[in-house]
């Protein structure tokens, strides 16, 4: 649980601390008025001289600050108790006016609200009962990572410094509770109130623009809480030599490198992005789309920053010749590599010979740059394949309307690594294994896959879980297992409602002990202490985790046998075969 009592504690101190002087100047008004009211003397209806007590004192202030006005008792006032009523009155109101204006000044202060925001943020932080990470830095990674895990039904806590990147947070339609606070997440604090030292905190990602802040909140949290996983956002070789360090489980994400991989991948295999595409549940993503890959020939690179390097080094490891268009570079780094030192307009690009080459990569940090590229390089060589670079995601629109060949998104293409990280560790196993195998020559693999998921999951949304076989998650499987029943993934996969029928899920990768086996067949064994990654889709993942919780459901989809599960009727007919084998045994004799 994670203590608010000391939020609690500062937002009570704010408040004495601005309405100290108010409270006591309301308490001095009321004090004297009071006290003025005991020792002013009044008279009864007979003449005689009486005095107010304080109780009737208090209730002739309190009803009149109120502007009700129950008259004068318990008697009619004399002229000296009037005049002091009007003395009191205008006190009370000045004060009350000084209150009021201490009360507004209070509302707005910065402190407060932040004091009130934070009490608020760690409290529904506390309410969470199911597993959830920490996103620092909700920007467009960030943003595109949290609808990821929304759509997938996992949680997540948002930290960002930018005020108006949490009013955002607040504007978005999520499936599930995504509590966010402005605050620097390089601030332990903050983190702890975010539930770091909860046990239901599973992961901490590192998302923020400055790499030094990311640095710090990866140390932060590994040194706090050990067991948190941590994915850090990071460019700087430097950076990533003191995560290394840090030991336990710690990933580190080069947007600029990810993309090169990704991009080089496609280029090598277009089928791959497709693939990639459908099973991270993009909405036009079909597996039966055949996407032409790219042409074979020179190609020019616009952009020579961190990304453009990358990009580069990816191409020339594909054996396609590059050259570079870059006005912000070093002239001994110009001379001594094929590049051009101008900017990406019409002569630039004729000169980089753009009537010969194959395909054309838009890669700056300027959107706009970006579509200017895209524009000349098809008006002077329409048939080049032109690969554009989208940097914010809000431009999706324009982008799309422009037709490119590809649309590299990096931040995009992070949050789905960083996702996948999460949610499908294995998925990386499978892809690696995927391109090992284009990469050899074998280039049917992609479309076999390919084609299997869509006859097994067909066109539904498909789903990624990575199940780990363990008396919490298979509770039927491992007493199965232990009992010496080998249980085979094909009789997992089976569908409770018709046997004969198959779940629309795909086992992707099992892990072994140390044998890893991607796309197993139905005969491979499942024990406990195995990983396995699954696709399929929703229904899918409700009865496959039903089969595996249930040891009645399993052992029919084994032997075909749906056995009686009520523990009277199991001990009536085993009451009854005894007697028929005793009768059996009787006519033998």
């Amino acid at each position: 649980m994670i203590k608010t009592s000391g939020k609690s504690s500062r937002v009570i101190f704010i408040v004495l601390r601005f309405m100290r002087t108010p409270i006591m100047a309301l308490v001095a008004v009321y004090a004297v008025s009071m006290l003025g009211w005991v020792m002013i003397p009044g008279q009864t209806p007979d003449g005689q001289s009486e005095r107010l007590s304080f109780f009737h004192a208090f209730y002739f202030l309190t009803y009149t600050a109120t502007t009700t006005g129950f008259g004068e008792i318990p008697h009619p006032f004399s002229n000296a108790q009037r005049m002091w009523g009007i003395v009191s009155l205008y006190g009370s109101v000045i004060a009350w006016l000084y209150a009021v204006g201490a009360i507004i000044r209070l509302v707005q202060n910065p402190f407060f609200q932040q004091a009130v925001a934070e009490r608020r943020f760690a409290k529904s932080v506390a309410r969470l009962s199911e597993p959830f990470l920490i996103i620092c830095g909700f920007g467009s990674t960030g943003s595109l990572l949290a609808r990821g895990l929304s759509d997938a039904g996992m949680t997540a806590v948002i930290l960002d410094k930018d005020p108006e990147r949490i009013k955002a947070l607040y504007l978005r339609d999520y499936r599930v509770a995504m509590p966010g606070l402005q605050a620097d997440a390089r601030i332990p604090d903050h983190l702890i109130e975010a539930g770091l030292m909860s046990p239901d905190c599973t992961a901490v990602v590192a998302l923020t623009h400055d790499e030094q802040v990311n640095l710090k909140i990866a140390v932060t949290a590994r040194l706090l809480n050990p067991k948190v996983r941590v994915v850090n956002q990071s460019t700087s070789e430097a950076y990533e030599e003191v995560l290394a360090t840090l030991g336990g489980e710690i990933h580190v994400i080069d947007p600029f490198q990810t993309y090169a991989k990704y991009l080089a991948a496609t280029i090598q295999t277009p089928a791959l992005h497709t693939l990639s595409q459908w099973l991270s549940g993009s909405p036009d993503a079909r597996l039966d789309t055949e996407i032409p890959p790219p042409p074979k020939g020179p190609w020019i690179v616009c952009g020579y920053g961190r990304m453009g390097r990358w990009i580069h080094h990816s191409l020339e490891s594909l054996g396609l010749p590059t050259t570079v268009i870059e006005p912000d570079i070093d002239p001994d780094e110009a001379e001594a590599g094929n590049i051009i030192m101008a900017r990406a307009n019409q002569a630039s690009l004729q000169a980089a010979g753009i009537k010969e080459a194959a395909g054309v990569i838009a890669g700056t940090d300027s959107d706009s740059d970006n579509l200017s590229i895209q524009i000349n390089a098809k008006a002077l060589n329409p048939k080049v394949f032109v690969i554009v670079r989208q940097n914010q995601h809000r431009n999706e629109v324009v982008f799309q309307a422009a037709h490119a060949g590809f649309i590299m998104q990096p931040s995009l293409v992070s949050a789905r690594r960083i996702l996948f990280l999460l949610m499908a560790p294995l998925l990386k196993t499978f892809f690696e294994d995927l391109r090992g195998r284009s990469e050899a020559g074998d280039e049917a693999a992609v479309p076999q896959v390919m084609e299997c998921l869509q006859q097994t999951v067909g066109g539904t949304l498909p789903r990624l879980w990575n199940l780990d076989i363990k008396p919490e998650t298979a509770s039927a499987l491992v007493r199965m297992s232990i009992s010496g029943r080998r249980v085979c993934l094909g009789d997992l996969l089976r569908d409770p409602v018709d046997r004969d029928g198959h779940l629309a899920c795909l086992a992707l990768v099992i892990v072994s002990g140390e044998k890893t086996v991607v796309m197993p067949d139905d005969s491979q064994s499942v024990r406990p202490g195995d990983q396995v990654l699954f696709c399929g889709s929703s229904r899918a993942v409700r009865l496959l985790d039903a089969t595996l919780n249930n040891e009645y459901t399993l052992r029919y989809l084994m032997t075909g046998r749906d056995e009686i599960r009520s523990t009277v009727l199991r001990w009536l007919f085993g009451k009854l075969r005894g007697e028929a084998v005793e009768e059996t045994v009787e006519v033998a004799q």
